[in-house]
């Protein structure tokens, strides 16, 4: 025969509370918050889309700021290392001439004191009748003279060919004149010459004879303010006064 099991269990109210309980995660018909969820995503997209961009417009605008303002400091450095160069080259232009003007000092040769040099050199048996300046001597292929300061050719009377060649090495120790380029040029003998009133004479008078001799030398090369000391014991005090005044401020070293 058939048996019936029939469960009254399940139409107990604690039975049927477990089982709402147990099905009410389950989404019913009807329900909205999915939208609502789905549409708050899609708002906080373009929100934050749109954030990104403000702070990313921001960010360009101080990058486009500092820019402006580096461009700024730029044009200023460019303009002081303008003005920096064009000191520089006012600078240059003071030194060219400043070294100029000291060359001209240092290649002065007062004939004040080589005269005065020659006449303490002189021995008492020699007469000097004519002291000669001569040009600088042209370089070659148009070089520049390897001697700009010239040179001096000196001609007079002397006693014997002996005190001519002391005159000579007299000279070249002179600090005024190149030693190794003094030389006798000539030396003869000839007449005295005799005063007019002896043309005049009924006696005649034979003349001694003197030897007539001409010394060329090179003036020294040396500069002026390395002859300071023999410039002012020949008096030339004025121009050692501005080489020293020169030395001192550092145009011309010591």
């Amino acid at each position: 025969m058939y048996s019936l099991d029939i469960n009254f269990l399940k139409d107990r109210p604690i039975y049927q509370n477990k089982s709402e309980k147990k099905g009410g995660n389950k989404l019913q018909p009807g329900d909205t918050r999915p939208i609502i969820l789905g549409a708050g995503l899609g708002l906080c997209l373009p929100i934050a889309a749109g954030a990104g961009w403000w702070m990313l417009q921001m960010k360009n605008g101080e990058l486009e700021q500092t820019v402006s303002q580096l461009e700024q400091q730029v044009k200023q450095l460019d303009t002081e290392i303008g003005n920096i160069d064009k000191i520089k080259d006012e600078t240059n232009a003071v030194k060219a001439e400043t070294q100029s003007l000291v060359t001209v000092f240092d290649e002065i040769r007062p004939w004040s004191a080589m005269l005065q040099d020659l006449r303490d050199r002189i021995p008492g048996s020699v007469q000097i009748e004519n002291v000669e300046q001569l040009p600088p001597t042209p370089g070659l292929q148009g070089k520049p003279s390897p001697n700009p300061a010239g040179g001096i050719k000196i001609s007079g009377l002397a006693r014997s060919f002996n005190d001519v060649n002391d005159f000579l090495l007299s000279l070249q120790q002179s600090q005024f004149l190149k030693s190794s380029e003094s030389k006798i040029i000539s030396a003869n003998l000839v007449d005295v010459p005799l005063p007019p009133s002896a043309s005049t004479s009924q006696v005649i008078v034979k003349p001694p004879q003197v030897v007539k001799y001409t010394i060329q030398s090179s003036l020294s090369d040396v500069p002026a303010s390395e002859l300071t000391r023999e410039l002012e014991q020949k008096g030339t005090v004025g121009l050692v006064a501005r080489i020293r005044t020169m030395q001192q401020t550092g145009v011309i070293p010591k």
